[in-house]
């Protein structure tokens, strides 16, 4: 199943929060990207039916799949280097982050990969 833009949102929001938190709840998920607690629950039980989160019955604790985890750091990662292509381009940094928000979901891995080897390059970062 293809995830939707929004998907992603709620799979690297998991994992942003629990790298700050080291736990995860629905209401952690609505506060951090600023969502009705009523979307976010319907966001997580279809996340949950399709494989992406677990979610504990008695804490509501959620944590990602493998399947869940490999999404959130693939955009997470997107994320992080299109953001800093921006600011490194002159984009003041509010404006990168948002707008590498929107690019994250859309760029193709191909393109994803040019920009990543490039940024390596002109950073020296071994591969």
């Amino acid at each position: 199943m293809k995830l939707q833009e929004s998907g992603e949102m709620y799979l690297e929001a998991i994992l942003v929060i629990f790298q700050e938190k080291g736990s995860v709840r629905s209401i952690d998920v609505s506060e951090y990207l600023n969502y009705s607690k009523p979307s976010v629950s319907r966001a997580m039980h279809l996340l949950k039916d399709n494989g992406y989160i677990n979610m504990d019955e008695v804490s509501g604790a959620i944590s990602l799949t493998e399947s869940g985890l490999k999404i959130a750091e693939k955009i997470y990662e997107r994320h992080n280097i299109l953001s800093a292509l921006l600011m490194e381009l002159g984009v003041d940094r509010e404006t990168a982050v948002e707008d590498a928000c929107k690019m994250e979901h859309d760029i193709s891995d191909k393109s994803f990969e040019v920009i990543k080897a490039h940024i390596k390059i002109e950073h020296g970062i071994p591969n």
